[in-house]
């Protein structure tokens, strides 16, 4: 899977999202201009000691994001799609993309994918979810769909044994 990041602003959400990244083995991609340096502690602390494991790919513009991903099949995450994430069924090579906190994807961008186009069900009167929130939330839904592949579905205790 790939997470896809259109102009993120905030830092902490881009470290917590690569962490995500890096405990499901999702690619990180971000488009700039990003709204700080990848280099501020912000992210390396939302990210922990994780950030340097992580698959990260940066773009100067969307033109060289598709350039470099020709055939990519990419989901839009907004709150302007008209039908639900959970709707949808994501391959394990979809990308799926998310707009800059305060705004969104570009209306540019999405007014040619409609049909890749899916949202977050919430209540009427409220604009958006936090974006490391919102990335969670979809790409959890993709990966269930593709059963987990290599992730690790059972934990086991520390200290302790399972009284089972």
């Amino acid at each position: 899977m790939h997470i896809v990041l259109h102009e993120p602003e905030i830092p902490a959400n881009t470290g917590n999202i690569g962490r995500t990244c890096v405990a499901t083995g999702t690619s990180l991609h971000l488009i700039e201009p990003l709204g700080f340096h990848l280099d501020e502690k912000s992210v390396k602390r939302a990210g922990m000691d994780y950030w340097p494991k992580l698959d990260l790919h940066r773009y100067m513009n969307y033109q060289t994001f598709l350039t470099e991903n020709p055939g990519a099949k990419i989901w839009m995450a907004t709150t302007k799609a008209k039908r639900s994430y959970s709707d949808v069924t994501f391959g394990p090579d979809d990308f799926i993309m998310f707009g800059k906190e305060s705004a969104g994807i570009p209306e540019e961008i999405l007014v040619d994918h409609e049909e890749t186009c899916i949202r977050i069900p919430m209540l009427e009167d409220i604009r958006s979810l936090n974006l490391s929130n919102s990335v969670a939330i979809v790409l959890y839904e993709a990966l269930r769909q593709q059963n987990f592949a290599s992730m690790q579905r059972e934990g086991e205790l520390h200290r302790l044994s399972w009284n089972s």
